[in-house]
């Protein structure tokens, strides 16, 4: 007769128990932004764009969706996360967008290769991307232009705001929206000064020639005037 110890018995409910649970447990959804309906562009010979730096405020280095509240405070969902990172995505998205947008395969992200000519630069801070069940989806960010000598063009701050259903799907796919809205707006700031020539710089200015003096002719040998001396007798002196 086989006796089975009351310690043996526990191990293997607990076992058993701990295998239902994993069989149980749902995968934890994984997200990305969505580019919508960009293409992949086919000018080879478009404008030249370094995308970058593109620096993101720390929070939105959190591999779990943050949840905006009512009261402003952000909250992790404990049941989604970024896929691969909403920096990597912001960057990723904006390079694609971009060169759609602008008809262009020559755009890169910084740092760029040594000896790599942009027409122009872009820098862009995003300080905000969120929402939350009952927020809308916000972003706020700012971006400067440089041109081609590396001068600043352009600079600005701006808000986008896009509502949802509050779902976490709709709140990606409207923080989705945010980043595109942002993209094409860009690109319209981007336009005139990558295709903007460099002005001819104006020709040095001749300065009016100098009007050379006339040598001195040389002095000849001074002769001595006679002067009379008034004495008795008339004597001159040389």
């Amino acid at each position: 007769m086989t006796v089975v110890r009351p310690l043996a018995v526990l191990l293997m409910t607990l076992l058993t128990l701990s295998g239902c649970s994993l069989l149980q447990q749902k995968p934890v959804p994984l997200y990305q932004l969505d580019s919508g309906s960009a293409e992949t562009p086919t000018k080879d010979n478009g404008v030249t764009v370094l995308v970058g730096p593109i620096s993101v405020a720390d929070y939105l280095r959190q591999q779990n969706l943050l949840q905006r509240q009512a009261d402003g405070s952000l909250v992790a969902a404990q049941n989604a996360r970024w896929a691969s990172g909403l920096a990597n995505d912001i960057d990723q998205q904006m390079l694609r967008q971009l060169a759609w947008r602008l008809d262009s395969q020559r755009l890169v992200l910084a740092p760029a290769a040594p000896g790599f000519s942009a027409d122009a630069q872009v820098m862009l801070t995003i300080t905000r991307l969120d929402s939350g069940p009952t927020q809308p989806a916000v972003l706020e960010a700012q971006w400067r232009l440089l041109d081609r000598r590396g001068q600043l063009r352009d600079s600005r701050l701006i808000r986008l705001e896009e509502a949802h259903s509050g779902t976490l799907a709709e709140q990606v796919k409207a923080q989705s929206t945010l980043v595109q809205r942002l993209a094409s707006e860009l690109a319209v700031a981007i336009q005139p000064i990558a295709i903007a020539e460099d002005p001819t710089p104006e020709p040095p200015r001749r300065k009016p020639p100098v009007a050379k003096a006339k040598p001195e002719e040389p002095a000849g040998p001074k002769i001595p005037v006679a002067e009379p001396i008034k004495i008795d007798t008339e004597v001159f002196r040389f």
